[in-house]
């Protein structure tokens, strides 16, 4: 059984959107879905001090994995106008993560050439 991946894209101090795919199917406990979400909104907004963190000692737009609680990862990619990318997964590999935001962030791109 995995773990949802939860995507967040956060501006300066409110989150711009939000996607969680559940990876697994649903035949947990009632009311099990609905604590794993709060824990999983809670493991990303608690990374947003390391994110902060880690943007002061890099150049690269893609921070890698920026902190790990659970056996779940937290990876972040910072745009140059401080929009943060962050993606709470279980340890998928560092390329295909790299790629998604790559990926992302091309068509967040375009949505503001439009």
């Amino acid at each position: 059984m995995s773990a949802p991946v939860l995507f967040v894209i956060v501006g300066k101090n409110e989150p711009l959107f939000e996607a969680e795919i559940d990876t697994h199917s649903s035949l947990g406990a009632p009311g099990q879905n609905d604590l794993s979400t709060r824990q999983n909104y809670f493991v990303l907004h608690s990374a947003l001090d390391l994110v902060e963190k880690s943007a002061w000692t890099t150049n690269n737009m893609y921070l890698r994995v920026v902190d790990k609680v659970n056996h779940q990862q937290v990876s972040t990619f910072l745009t140059a106008a401080n929009v943060k990318f962050m993606l709470l997964h279980g340890g998928k590999g560092e390329e295909v993560v790299k790629n998604f935001f790559n990926e992302v962030y091309g068509y967040y791109v375009k949505a503001f050439e439009a």
